[in-house]
């Protein structure tokens, strides 16, 4: 069985998912205002893609934001779709409706089960 952590690196602006010690994918913040968090990007390595990865990334990422009594602002349409499907007790979300909409109309879903598409290398 694999050791997959979730950790956040405040020098990289992101929470990094690790399995086994490296790197698997991440998903990045910017700090809009004092306790007002933007998410723009999450990305999976497609090596480590259809495991339920980015799901978990992600739902850390927000149960951390909610101990930490920010408010989300999501922009990563697999962020926003996560949220619109998952409850954070104690998160405080921020939807911009153009972000919504344009995550609507996203293609996360992977072909494999588990991360929904996210990322695949932007480069």
């Amino acid at each position: 069985m694999s050791d997959v952590q979730v950790v956040r690196s405040d020098e990289k602006e992101r929470y990094e998912i690790t399995v086994d010690g490296g790197v698997a994918g991440y998903t990045e913040f910017v700090l809009a205002s004092p306790g007002r968090v933007i998410y723009p990007h999450t990305e999976i390595d497609p090596a480590f893609g259809g495991r339920g990865l980015g799901t978990t990334l992600v739902g850390e990422a927000m149960a951390d934001e909610a101990r930490r009594g920010n408010t989300v602002i999501p922009v990563c349409p697999f962020v926003i779709k996560y949220l619109k499907s998952h409850d954070v007790p104690g998160l405080k979300i921020e939807w911009r409706p153009r972000d919504v909409e344009v995550a609507e109309s996203a293609p996360t879903d992977e072909k494999q089960p588990g991360d929904e598409g996210v990322g695949d290398g932007r480069g």
